[in-house]
């Protein structure tokens, strides 16, 4: 081997060993952007909650006088958790971890079953089978009034169902009524990616598997609207219509308690 020849192959062998440290740089850099966190939180109801408010059915009473059936608006727990409040990350261009890109492919029912929507409230994303679904013994119509989708109103006979996709997001959930009974009501949340839930019955959520770095949240409740106000820790926070920046971290993070004024629910 002439020096030429050995001054050739160690620079080879330094332009491939810079090459294999560069991707190992990129492979690094890629992984720490795959980085997902989980977010939590848990709304409250500020001083004395309201009472249950009972309805009374005017139609079918055979069948639907033989449930409890309760006004729905605003469900506070006894320990003040407010059930059913909306939060899903307002930005549109979010990554989607692996596992809940599959939930895409299945299924959300709201049921009208003992003269009442199940669920309440229900989350949709585009392009996801969105089934309407009639587990009573009389017969229902489900009336849901989305703006950016066509609207629809299907009358669903005993033990029948209707399915249909919803391909546009909508900025706000709509709000889905039974004509035939009418204080059956619920809502559909329907958003381009799964990053979107509800409180439980005591107020509390989660989010798993969100993108690491900021992201917009919305907050809405069906009787406050927009949840621009409330304090967590005994400090105001406000957030116009209802929007919240994070940063999400690996490690995660709670957003504590966040209490709701009584006022808030009054309009």
């Amino acid at each position: 081997m002439n020096k030429f020849s050995g001054m050739f192959q160690s620079s080879s062998l330094t332009f491939c060993f810079s090459m294999v440290c560069a991707a190992l740089c990129l492979v690094n850099s890629s992984a720490s952007a795959d980085d997902w966190g989980t977010i939590k939180g848990r709304f409250t109801f500020g001083g004395t909650p309201p009472a249950s408010l009972e309805i009374k059915a005017d139609k079918d009473i055979e069948v639907c006088g033989k449930h409890k059936l309760i006004n729905e608006e605003l469900v506070v727990g006894a320990d003040k958790g407010i059930a059913n409040v909306v939060i899903f990350v307002r930005d549109k261009n979010v990554k989607v971890h692996p596992d809940l890109a599959k939930t895409k492919s299945e299924k959300v029912i709201l049921d009208n079953r003992d003269c009442r929507f199940h669920p309440h409230v229900a989350v949709l994303q585009t392009g996801q089978a969105f089934v309407l679904k009639n587990s009573d013994t009389v017969g229902h119509n489900s009336n849901v009034a989305t703006i950016k989708n066509p609207a629809s109103n299907n009358l669903i006979p005993s033990g029948g169902e209707v399915s249909q996709t919803l391909s546009s997001d909508e900025a706000i959930p709509a709000q889905v009524n039974c004509n035939i009974h009418p204080w059956m009501k619920a809502w559909l949340v329907v958003r381009p990616n799964p990053y979107a839930t509800i409180t439980a019955a005591d107020g509390s959520f989660e989010i798993k598997n969100l993108p690491a770095g900021e992201l917009e949240l919305q907050l809405w409740h069906e009787k406050a609207g927009f949840i621009q106000e409330f304090t967590v820790g005994g400090k105001s926070e406000k957030v116009a219509k209802g929007r919240k920046k994070v940063t999400i971290t690996p490690a995660g993070i709670d957003l504590g308690e966040m209490v709701i004024s009584a006022g808030a629910f009054t309009k």
